[in-house]
């Protein structure tokens, strides 16, 4: 009998690959810039907590095969669903500054709303990030 499939390295590079895949197009998406400006923090939150939602699904209601009480855990949570959210936001918020996003967007803005408003467009980016990090965990 074949147990569950256990987390490995090799999971967090497969979510890597499908986390920047569809990150990218965000990050340089000048509408996702100007919807984070209109973002509120409650808004910001609420979507963190979206991908956060997206992405437990993704992992553990989509595919039977896994069970989050037989994985690792970090803090009572499962150690492939926080490598998935590191992912998803970390790809979003590593694309931004390696392009340099903010100060091409967010041109006239106090270095603090620039970094703010990069944290809602991370929230917005994570939400195709977490789909395309799942997706690639679960089909390879």
């Amino acid at each position: 009998m074949v147990g569950p499939p256990r987390y490995k390295l090799a999971d967090t590079a497969q979510q890597i690959v499908g986390g920047f895949l569809l990150a990218g197009p965000f990050v340089v998406t000048e509408e996702v810039w100007t919807l984070a400006r209109g973002m509120t923090r409650v808004h910001a939150l609420a979507t963190a907590v979206l991908v956060a939602v997206i992405g437990y699904g993704a992992l553990y209601q989509a595919d039977d095969d896994r069970d989050p009480d037989s994985e690792a855990e970090v803090a009572g949570l499962p150690l492939r669903f926080l490598s998935l959210i590191s992912v998803a936001f970390g790809s979003v918020a590593l694309l931004a500054i390696l392009l340099n996003a903010p100060a091409s967007f967010l041109q006239g803005e106090s270095l603090f709303e620039q970094f703010e408003i990069t944290l809602r467009v991370v929230s917005v980016g994570a939400i195709f990030s977490v789909v395309g990090a799942a997706t690639a965990d679960s089909v390879f």
